[in-house]
C-alpha cells in the first residue's frame, strides 16, 4: 500500500499483503463458513476458531514482535477484518474489537511493565480481551459516563455499570474507563486494566441480540471493586483522550467490516442471480437486478477506497479524524444498502435462513451505531470543515 503523493492516494497491495489476505481467506472458508450459522443461532462466542486466529498470528496483529506480536499495520488489520467479515461479520466483530479496543489500548497508552504482562497473552490469542467505555446513561455522550474510581491508599475503588460491552464474559482482561475526578468532567475519566476474577468485577446481563449473535455482548458490574494503581494506564484524566483515540482506529476496522459484509452481499446475490431462473432466464439477464448489483459494486469499491486511504494515513502517523469518520459513516451506510438489495435479489429466499444474506440484514445494523453512530461521525465530520 502506498501514496505516490502528498494528495495521490494509490490502493495496492504488497505480496506479503496478499498472502495475509489469501491466508484468512481460504481460514474462513475452510473453518469459519461450514459452521457459521450454528454459533449465531446459538449465540456462542467461536472460542476454538477465535484460538486458531491466534496460532495464525492474527490476534495481535498491530502489536509488536518482541511482545509476541504479527507487528504488522492498519493496512494487514483493515484486510483480516474485511475478508473475516465476508464469511461471518461477527467473528470478524470480534476479531477487530479484540485487536483494535483492549490490546490496542494497552499497546498505545499503557508503560512498559504493563505491556510486558499483558500483551503476549492477547496476542497470542490465550486471553481475550474487552473494552468497558458504554454505559447504560452514557453512548454517543462517553464524557457523560457514571463509574467512578476512588483512589485509596495505592488502589482505586471503582464503583459502577458498563454496557454493550464486547466479549464483557469470555473476556479474561478488559480495559475500564472510569472518573475519577468529577469536576474535571471528560479530563477527569482516567483507563484502568481489570483482570478477571477481580474481587467486585462481574458479568452482568448477556444481550439477545438482532445480529453479531457470534460475538458476545453483556453488562459489567463494578462493586467496590479494587484495582491496583499499577494497573491506572498512563496518569489520571487521560482516559478519555486515550479512548478517542482508539475509536478513530476503531472506525478504521468498522469501515473495513462493513467493507467485507458488503462484498459478501455481494458475491451471494450475484452467484443467486447467474443460478436462479424466471420466465426462463437467469435473474442476472434482467436489467434491474444488473443495477442493483452494479450499484452494490460501486458503494464496495468506493467504501474499500476510503477505508484503506484512512488506514494508509493512519500508518503514516497523520490525524485521521475526519478521514476515519467518512470511511466508516460511508461503509456502514454502503453495507446496509448492500444488504437490503441483496435480500431483495434473493425475494422469498431472502427471508429464510438457507442463505446467508439473511444473516447478513441482521448483522450489519450494528455497523451504523457501533465506534460512533452515523450521525455522531457526521458531525465529527461537519466540525472539521467548519473549524478547519
Amino acid at each position: 500500500m502506498r501514496n505516490s503523493s502528498e494528495n495521490n492516494f494509490i490502493l495496492e497491495f504488497t505480496e506479503e499483503q496478499e498472502l495475509i489476505r489469501n491466508t484468512i481467506r481460504d481460514f474462513g472458508n475452510e473453518r469459519i463458513k461450514p459452521e457459521f450459522m450454528k454459533y449465531d443461532e446459538n449465540q456462542e462466542f467461536p472460542a476454538d476458531i477465535m484460538r486458531e486466529i491466534g496460532e495464525l498470528g492474527f490476534m495481535g496483529i498491530l502489536v509488536p514482535e518482541k511482545y509476541n506480536g504479527a507487528g504488522l499495520s492498519y493496512i494487514e488489520y483493515a484486510l483480516v477484518v474485511e475478508e473475516l467479515a465476508v464469511i461471518d461479520p461477527a467473528i470478524s466483530l470480534s476479531l477487530a474489537a479484540h485487536n483494535g479496543l483492549c490490546t490496542n489500548h494497552i499497546n498505545l497508552f499503557a508503560n512498559e511493565s504493563q505491556k510486558e504482562k499483558y500483551l503476549p497473552l492477547l496476542a497470542s490469542g490465550k486471553q481475550i480481551g474487552a473494552w468497558a467505555l458504554t454505559e447504560p446513561s452514557s453512548g454517543s455522550d462517553a464524557a457523560a459516563m457514571q463509574t467512578t474510581a476512588v483512589k485509596s491508599g495505592n488502589k482505586y475503588i471503582l464503583n459502577g455499570t458498563k454496557n454493550f460491552i464486547t466479549h464483557g464474559g469470555v473476556g479474561s482482561i478488559a480495559v475500564v474507563m472510569a472518573v475519577t475526578d468529577k469536576g474535571k468532567k471528560k479530563k477527569g475519566i482516567s483507563a484502568f486494566i481489570v483482570e478477571k476474577g477481580t474481587e467486585g468485577f462481574k458479568v452482568g446481563k448477556k444481550e439477545n441480540k438482532l445480529g453479531m449473535r457470534a460475538s458476545e455482548t453483556t453488562q459489567l458490574i463494578f462493586e467496590n471493586c479494587e484495582v491496583s494503581e499499577e494497573n491506572l494506564i498512563g496518569i489520571e484524566g487521560e482516559g478519555f483522550t486515550q479512548a478517542m483515540k482508539i475509536l478513530e482506529g476503531g472506525r478504521i476496522s468498522i469501515a473495513a467490516l462493513s467493507v467485507g459484509l458488503a462484498q459478501g452481499c455481494f458475491n451471494s446475490a450475484l452467484q443467486y442471480s447467474k443460478e436462479r431462473h424466471q420466465f426462463n432466464r437467469p435473474l442476472s439477464d434482467f436489467q434491474g437486478i444488473q443495477f442493483k448489483l452494479t450499484e452494490i459494486a460501486t458503494d464496495i469499491e468506493a467504501a474499500r477506497l476510503l477505508t484503506y486511504k484512512a488506514a494508509s494515513m493512519k500508518n503514516e502517523g497523520k490525524n485521521i479524524n475526519k478521514e476515519a469518520a467518512m470511511a466508516k459513516l460511508f461503509a456502514s451506510e454502503a453495507a446496509t444498502r448492500a444488504a437490503n438489495e441483496a435480500v431483495q435479489i434473493f425475494g422469498g429466499y431472502g427471508f429464510v435462513k438457507d442463505y446467508p444474506v439473511e444473516k447478513f440484514y441482521r448483522d450489519v445494523k450494528l455497523l451504523t451505531i457501533g465506534e460512533g453512530t452515523s450521525e455522531i461521525n457526521k458531525i465529527v465530520i461537519a466540525r472539521d470543515f467548519l473549524n478547519g
